[in-house]
């Protein structure tokens, strides 16, 4: 029987944690276009801190024998494999399309080393029909092979949740498929040898799509609706999350907390599966409007802010305000997608400054992807309003009335600070 050799597609937040879970059993080529991301892996560190130093160096090997993981940005390196997985960024454009393009480049790159026998997994987050109807014709195209005769394909959707070091990638119950009965199990039973919550066999490739893209738009609708309410509560002068502790006590209440809905899957995945909707003739309404509203949470903290002051008669125009986090989610350097900015950019038209401290983010990477400064240690001095804006464990104990000037304004986005400290909350 022919050892398995897989390579894994793109080193990000996702492929990085699934090479190193299939290193430990088998040999892994792990491959990226970004020689400093290899350089950083080969050399023992990950600056997604998703894998640990310690276990990364147990895995990481310059020579590959029985198992173990190799970094390279050389496709020569991923020739022998018969396992291509693709986790490549799944985003969308300006216009909140759909952009494919990483998910076209990726399957060409597999097609100029695919060999009769081999089998290729997307995990990636995409819309029903992707793999067969847009990346399969690539590998076709590229390699000169026949789909389900000379290779075959599965679909084994991403669950990765950055910065959760409880629900680590083998500790989440995976679903998997394939383009034929007899891949759908191989593709099964390769993922249960190392995930060890368990695997879930669809049965289409299709099926495990819609799936994926599903399990994020349910959520991203039920914070809508939370973030609707606390639109609603605020205007009656009622506190959100008291109503919502109230609400919970019903065993089948859904206890959905408001909030800014950002990152690489929630913000992003109900626009895929709202494309292909309306492809085939249906325009979703509920989809939509949930994200309509998701998005518009950012500007509507800073607008809530903004009157605040007007009401404490803090000088708004030439005010700095300090807002405390930037990533898009507690605890977890990843700013992919942060709704932060929006908070940030609503502020300037107000001729506020804002001052970003978030102790996780990388500024250099703030910088390039959003055009504006983080610093990782507190600002000195007083600022006319203050916004918690990520619920970071540094911010827990943070002496925050200390921060703003008398009467100036706090804002509380994520609930953490004791009732009654902040002026407004989500």
């Amino acid at each position: 029987m022919t050892q398995n050799k897989i390579a894994i597609i793109g080193l990000g937040y996702v492929g990085f944690p699934l090479a190193v879970a299939f290193a430990e059993k088998y040999p892994v080529v792990g491959f990226d276009i970004n020689q400093s991301r290899v350089n950083q892996l080969m050399g023992g560190h990950d600056f997604t801190l998703e894998v640990s130093d310690e276990l990364l160096s147990s895995v990481i090997c310059h020579e590959l024998k029985e198992n173990g993981l190799f970094c390279t940005t050389n496709l020569e390196a991923i020739r022998d494999c018969n396992y291509f997985i693709v986790t490549v960024p799944t985003p969308t454009d300006k216009h909140n399309r759909p952009d494919l393009t990483p998910l076209y480049k990726a399957s060409e790159t597999v097609a100029k080393v695919l060999k009769k026998g081999d089998i290729v997994v997307y995990e990636s987050t995409v819309y029903p029909g992707v793999t067969e109807d847009e990346c399969i014709p690539v590998l076709e195209k590229n390699s000169g092979l026949k789909f389900n005769v000379d290779f075959f394909a599965g679909y084994s959707p991403e669950r990765i949740n950055p910065g959760d070091k409880e629900h680590t990638v083998t500790k989440i119950l995976k679903v998997t498929s394939g383009s034929t009965p007899e891949i759908a199990e191989k593709v099964d039973q390769l993922y249960k040898s190392v995930i060890v919550a368990g695997t879930f066999k669809a049965s289409s490739i299709k099926v495990a799509e819609a799936a994926k893209v599903i399990e994020n738009s349910q959520r991203d609708i039920n914070i809508a609706f939370v973030n609707e309410l606390s639109k609603i509560f605020n205007k009656l002068g009622i506190d959100t999350n008291d109503v919502l502790e109230a609400a919970g006590t019903k065993w089948n209440f859904l206890k959905f907390k408001p909030g800014l809905v950002g990152g690489h899957c929630i913000g992003v995945d109900p626009y895929y599966l709202a494309q292909k909707a309306q492809e085939v003739g249906y325009h979703p309404e509920i989809i939509l409007a949930g994200r309509r509203l998701n998005d518009g949470m950012g500007a509507y903290v800073a607008e809530e802010v903004v009157k605040l002051m007007v009401k404490k008669e803090v000088q708004v125009r030439n005010a700095r305000c300090l807002v405390l986090g930037f990533t898009f989610k507690e605890n977890c350097p990843d700013v992919r997608n942060t709704k932060v900015i929006d908070i940030i950019n609503e502020l300037v038209t107000y001729n506020i400054t804002p001052v970003i401290f978030d102790p996780w983010a990388n500024p250099a990477e703030v910088s390039h992807e959003y055009g504006c400064n983080v610093v990782n240690t507190l600002p000195e001095g007083k600022f006319e309003a203050v916004i918690l804006a990520v619920s970071h464990n540094e911010f827990k104990n943070l002496a925050i009335k200390s921060l703003v000037i008398e009467n100036g304004v706090i804002f509380d986005v994520k609930g953490l600070l004791p009732k009654g400290m902040a002026d407004s909350r989500l």
